[in-house]
């Protein structure tokens, strides 16, 4: 049987095609759009199949560069939900693979169209074409902490005040990808420690510590805030050693403001 889909999204190709159904899905050459899609989807449910996803390396590099994306997947990773290697050569179409079923993707303008069979020999080969590809392809290193880790080990380590701003901050955004412009995580955990008053060596300790970023980062991240006066510093002595600096709001227009309008005018200053 053959049958065609049109539906308004990868997910609604997920809830027609596969959710509550198989026990694993493997996810052939899938587009950027389609594997933040996926990420999403497999977070919020738990009806969807075991995804073993073999991708194009590039294509997982630029996704990943996001943090809302990769910790998200690494939450998935950790939990098994979630398989990630590398496609060792292109296909002709993005797949979605089970025992049952075989779903070729294209996108269409702002919808998805695909092409489903359920043909018991052609599905059972492909099937078993694909595991075995994905069996002997590399698996793929994800370096990003979970984001369920982050925010534990924040509000242990550094305040659950902070763990909320965080928390706010990020799903204000639409992404948080790490190319040194606008607000990524060290960014966004710079800023929500100095609406905290937090020490400059907690947050960076705290974020070399769960896999963020090294303290050299967040140094040099700071001195880039610093310089165009999003935050400010204060010496706060210690006992032993060189002063501690403590993390300000350097504007203004930062300070008492809800975490959508934070982020917003965080990111005008750093344009």
């Amino acid at each position: 049987m053959v049958s065609n889909l049109l539906e308004s999204d990868v997910e609604d190709v997920l809830d027609a095609a596969f959710a509550g159904s198989d026990e694993e899905l493997f996810v052939v050459d899938p587009p950027a759009s389609t594997i933040v899609s996926l990420v999403d989807a497999a977070v919020d449910r738990d009806d969807l199949p075991e995804m073993s996803m073999l991708a194009d390396e590039r294509v997982l590099k630029d996704v990943m560069d996001d943090f809302l994306v990769a910790s998200k997947a690494a939450d998935l990773l950790e939990s098994g939900a979630l398989t990630l290697r590398v496609l060792p050569e292109d296909v002709e179409n993005a797949l979605f693979v089970s025992e049952s079923k075989v779903v070729a993707l294209v996108s269409a303008g702002d919808r998805v169209a695909a092409l489903s069979t359920t043909d018991e020999t052609f599905v059972s080969e492909v099937f078993e074409t694909h595991r075995a590809a994905f069996e002997d392809a590399e698996e793929y290193a994800l370096r990003t902490p979970s984001i369920s880790r982050v925010r534990e080990t924040m509000a242990a380590d550094i305040g659950e005040d902070v763990r909320d701003d965080f928390d706010d901050v990020l799903a204000s955004l639409e992404s948080a990808s790490g190319n040194d412009v606008g607000l990524d995580e060290v960014t966004v955990s710079l800023l929500v420690a100095a609406r905290n008053d937090v020490l400059l060596y907690d947050i960076s300790k705290w974020g070399e510590d769960v896999g963020i970023a090294s303290k050299a980062t967040f140094s040099r991240t700071k001195t880039r805030l610093e310089d165009v006066g999003v935050i400010d510093t204060e010496k706060v002595p210690i006992d032993v050693g060189r002063p501690r600096l403590r993390l300000k709001l350097g504007d203004d227009r930062l300070v008492g403001v809800d975490a959508e309008e934070f982020a917003a005018v965080a990111a005008e200053l750093l344009a």
